[in-house]
């Protein structure tokens, strides 16, 4: 197989899902080049407000777009040094006072691909009512969404960074645009030395391409039928097993028996959840301390005696397990942006699941029960 050619298969299916997938790596690049350029401007508005005493910093979005925040987190916290939290829309708009404190000064950053979602706009309304003094950075796909145009006339205390249109699916599932999100984010903190992280934005664009010609691979483990998936990572690739997870969920029409957790959360309840006809998918971590935690979990289930079939990306050096897949990436515990291609592992396994079950992975709800904007959410002001 070429590389970033997905199998032509006899399905009806439309275009955009592949095509989206498919155009990530190329994406990322130019992501960088548009925040790169950007620079002088994002630095204006961010510098002051991170010189802010008591700083809080709060991530934010709904659905893949909340999960951007958990897996960017960590990463943030580190380099900011300011208390940074990942809380979903969906939890500050029906509990804002459990995320608001009046006299905080606070920074939203809200992540949305159309940023029509009723809970974008209603999220950073609530943070405006409920704080006294509030920034706001909107990362979006969408410059004519509501959630770019609400604060268009006063932005004195927001900052609006519109991605390349191409990163706005048309497809249901957010696949191009939850990436390219992530690496806006990471791309935000290093604003004031982009020049040294080119090198590692090369880097992820081979990894990219590197597991896109392992599709003969994922198909093939799509088309063996697992009964049920598990995602697997740690830290910010928790949030990244999370997406692959949702990614199969929403791709399949909730046909697929799919999960993730931590590696170390796993052993406490969720083990349960693995039968004989169960694959893992390992997210190995950049970090060599937390893979010696990966590693013994992943060591305990290739003794079970149901013979546990499993799929590592990244690696652990020594770590051979039967019935067991690999995609080798050379890993970098210095480059923070490696987390982002591994994504890519859930959406190609999602595309060729839907597809191989005759699903249109563009459109693949035939009850109506998800839509690519959130629909009959009622927002209660009072």
């Amino acid at each position: 197989m070429q590389k970033n050619e997905i199998t032509e298969l006899e399905s009806g299916a439309e275009a955009h899902t592949q095509r989206e997938i498919l155009s990530q790596p190329e994406l990322w690049q130019e992501v960088y080049h548009l925040i790169n350029k950007q620079s002088a401007e994002i630095s204006s508005f961010l510098t002051p407000v991170l010189q802010k005493q008591n700083l809080r910093i709060l991530l934010t979005g709904a659905g893949t777009s909340g999960y951007i925040g958990d897996a960017a987190q960590g990463t943030l916290q580190k380099l900011w040094r300011r208390t940074v939290q990942a809380v979903p829309t969906t939890e500050i708009v029906t509990q804002p006072e459990a995320t608001f404190i009046r006299s905080v000064p606070t920074l939203l950053i809200s992540f949305a691909r159309s940023g029509n979602s009723p809970e974008s706009v209603e999220a950073a309304r609530l943070a405006n009512r409920c704080c006294d003094e509030i920034y706001h950075l909107i990362i979006t796909c969408n410059g004519e969404g509501a959630l770019a145009n609400m604060h268009a006339t006063d932005s004195d205390n927001v900052f609006c960074l519109v991605l390349p249109e191409r990163t706005n699916d048309k497809s249901l599932a957010m696949t191009s645009s939850f990436t390219c999100m992530l690496l806006s984010a990471l791309l935000v903190a290093r604003v004031d030395s982009l020049e040294a992280e080119f090198p590692k934005i090369q880097r992820i664009v081979e990894q990219g391409n590197v597991i896109l010609e392992k599709q003969t691979l994922l198909e093939n483990l799509v088309l063996s039928g697992f009964e049920r998936v598990v995602f697997l990572g740690s830290g910010e690739n928790l949030g990244i097993a999370k997406e692959c997870h949702l990614k199969l969920l929403e791709l399949t029409d909730g046909k697929q028996v799919v999960m993730s957790d931590s590696f170390l959360a796993f052993r406490h309840g969720p083990r349960a959840f693995v039968n004989e006809n169960t694959l893992m998918v390992y997210l190995f971590s950049r970090n060599p301390h937390i893979q010696r935690y990966e590693r013994d979990l992943a060591a305990d289930i290739s003794r079970d005696a149901r013979s546990i079939f499993s799929l590592q990306i990244g690696g652990v050096d020594g770590l051979v397990l039967p019935n067991s897949s690999k995609i080798e990436l050379s890993i970098d515990p210095e480059n923070q942006y490696q987390m982002i291609p591994v994504t890519l592992v859930g959406q190609l396994m999602g595309y060729y699941s839907s597809v191989h079950l005759g699903i249109n992975p563009d459109s693949p709800s035939n009850s109506g029960s998800i839509s690519r904007v959130v629909q009959g959410v009622n927002i209660y002001t009072e």
